[in-house]
């Protein structure tokens, strides 16, 4: 994994602890790392689910205000924490609200965190469609065994199924 990850999850788990974050969990490229052989990722993406201010705006501020306290900088859209990249992600579609709630817990170094489910991730990563998510789910699918009833349930639900036949056809 990149710089201190065991570092990096314990302040994310203390932005939670300290109610500056809601839920998170980790996806994209990182987290099929916890499926499948490493794959290579500048940074770790952190999707919460935002309290939406009354002008509909989401504000990163009180996040990045809490990590300046604790002494990590913000550098462009991340945070370095112990060398770790971290970009914080609002949830911006119900497939990925979805994989917020039913994100699974996992331990990594001695630290809980969550990922989003190896079924979320497949259909994420069909949703979103370029070449290297397209290149993500055929790892996926050969080095992790996805519930298959249960992504097939995800992808009726949010209309990828015609998409998944014509990408593992």
């Amino acid at each position: 994994m990149i710089g201190d990850m065991k570092l990096a999850l314990e302040v994310v788990n203390s932005l939670e602890r300290d109610g500056i974050i809601g839920r998170y969990a980790i996806g994209g490229a990182m987290a099929a790392v916890f499926y499948a052989e490493p794959v290579s990722t500048f940074d770790v993406d952190i999707f919460i689910a935002f309290p939406v201010s009354l002008s509909g705006l989401i504000s990163l501020s009180p996040i990045y205000k809490a990590l300046a306290q604790k002494g990590f900088q913000q550098s462009g859209e991340y945070v370095e924490i112990g060398g770790v990249p971290v970009q914080f992600l609002a949830v911006y579609n119900t497939l990925v609200e979805e994989a917020l709630e039913k994100a699974v817990d996992i331990r990594y170094e001695g630290v809980t965190t969550r990922v989003f489910s190896l079924e979320h991730l497949i259909a994420i990563a069909l949703q979103t469609g370029r070449p290297k998510d397209r290149g993500r789910v055929e790892m996926l699918l050969s080095q992790a065994k996805p519930n298959m009833a249960l992504l097939e349930g995800i992808l009726q639900r949010y209309g990828l199924k015609g998409k998944w036949k014509k990408w593992t056809s």
